[in-house]
């Protein structure tokens, strides 16, 4: 993997952590996916918090159901989902087994397999810059541009066909904080994160 460290693998204890501690710390870390032998990997510089004890935007606020289990599973599960009848998302399981919190990937810088990415986006594999900025900035073009989808959703993040690198904490002063994006319910908490001055944030 082209300049990507490869021993570095979060491990369950990172993803045991409250989920307004785990959101702040995915900052800056690496999400990785293998594909047989391709791989693709980005940057997360954008991410939302998600509780369902306190958050009623939650989808784990009213409850365990069929739909939402992965998100009641111990912290390090990916738990993906379909939405709008258009969009997959995908998110980081945080906490303890059966507390159902999770962090949603709002947006990536791109890294590795960029041309793979750019097929699944735009049907070529040669972009321009401002394709490349437009390439994965938005939960629903993450997902696109990584091929992920519902079968996805229960992946072991600690194991080795989805997994996110470990990388230096950014500084306090790196860190923007503000509002969630689209949502009707809870919108006064505070629980955007995001790289500052990237050029890769959902617009």
């Amino acid at each position: 993997m082209k300049n990507l460290p490869t021993t570095k693998k979060l491990p369950r204890k990172f993803y045991k952590r409250p989920v307004l501690k785990v959101a702040k710390d995915l900052l800056g870390k690496i999400i990785v996916k293998h594909e047989g032998r391709k791989i693709i990997a980005g940057k997360i510089v954008e991410v939302e918090a998600y509780d369902g004890r306190i958050d009623e935007a939650s989808h784990s606020f009213k409850g365990k159901t069929k739909r939402n289990e992965v998100m009641f599973r111990e912290g390090g599960y990916f738990y993906v989902y379909f939405t709008y009848g258009v969009h997959h998302c995908c998110n980081v399981v945080t906490g303890e087994e059966d507390y159902g919190a999770a962090v949603l990937i709002r947006a990536i810088e791109p890294l590795e397999g960029i041309q793979t990415m750019a097929l699944r986006r735009f049907g070529k594999r040669k972009i321009d810059e401002k394709q490349l900025i437009n390439l994965t900035n938005g939960p629903g073009k993450i997902c696109q541009a990584f091929s992920f989808d519902r079968t996805h959703s229960g992946l072991d993040l600690t194991g080795s066909k989805v997994y996110i690198i470990d990388m230096p904490s950014l500084k306090k002063s790196q860190i923007g904080i503000s509002k969630r994006i689209g949502i009707s319910k809870s919108t006064e908490l505070p629980w955007r994160f995001f790289i500052k001055n990237s050029k890769y944030l959902s617009r």
